[in-house]
């Protein structure tokens, strides 16, 4: 009886280990984000722009995610000899997005994320409004640091965006676009090699 008595213990043991190792993430909450500042010269015309991007996330399941970036895109050029602006704009971003993690080996794992970005902008010299709705699917790999950081990379791999332009003179237009190419987030700049690399806090 004794016997019985301590297996019946060692495998209620085994059980609540099992389900917690299930449970994964599941619970858990993170922030990441992009952030960026550049600045060119080409000896008649300097361009400064900066991205601020925060993102919070929460686990819904033990390898799903759900997260939320919203942030701002500033952009300005002025010329070199007497600091005249030449172009400004600013926009918001709002970014939900859902990613799935499937485990390769080790710390390593595989992700897939896709993003609903959503960019409302203004040219600050001639107040055109510009808003955009796009759809982005993009793989990446996560490597576990500890339990409370993984460095992450990811590229978009496909993305649709939907503009409108608001212009304060003339008519409004609005145009569609398919790229199976990375891209980053700053309007405009869909180009290929858009490699991200960042940092993410679980908490």
């Amino acid at each position: 009886m004794k016997k019985l008595l301590l297996a019946s213990i060692a495998l209620l043991g085994l059980n609540a280990n099992a389900q917690e190792e299930n449970k994964g993430l599941q619970g858990t909450w993170w922030v990441a984000g992009q952030l960026a500042f550049s600045s060119t010269d080409n000896g008649v015309s300097e361009t400064k722009s900066n991205t601020i991007v925060p993102v919070v996330g929460y686990f819904v399941a033990p390898t799903t995610t759900i997260g939320l970036g919203v942030g701002v895109i500033n952009s300005q050029t002025t010329t070199t000899l007497g600091g005249a602006t030449t172009a400004e704009s600013s926009a918001v971003i709002i970014q939900p997005l859902v990613r799935k993690y499937w485990g390769i080996g080790g710390k390593f794992f595989l992700f897939g994320q896709a993003s609903l970005p959503l960019t409302f902008g203004e040219d600050k010299l001639s107040s055109d409004k510009t808003s955009s709705i796009g759809l982005d699917i993009a793989p990446g790999i996560d490597c576990v640091i500890n339990k409370w950081m993984t460095i992450e990379t990811s590229f978009s791999l496909v993305n649709l965006t939907s503009t409108s332009r608001n212009p304060n003179v003339g008519e409004s237009t609005s145009d569609f676009s398919f790229n199976a190419n990375p891209f980053d987030l700053n309007p405009g700049s869909r180009n290929v090699g858009g490699l991200r690399l960042g940092v993410k806090f679980l908490f």
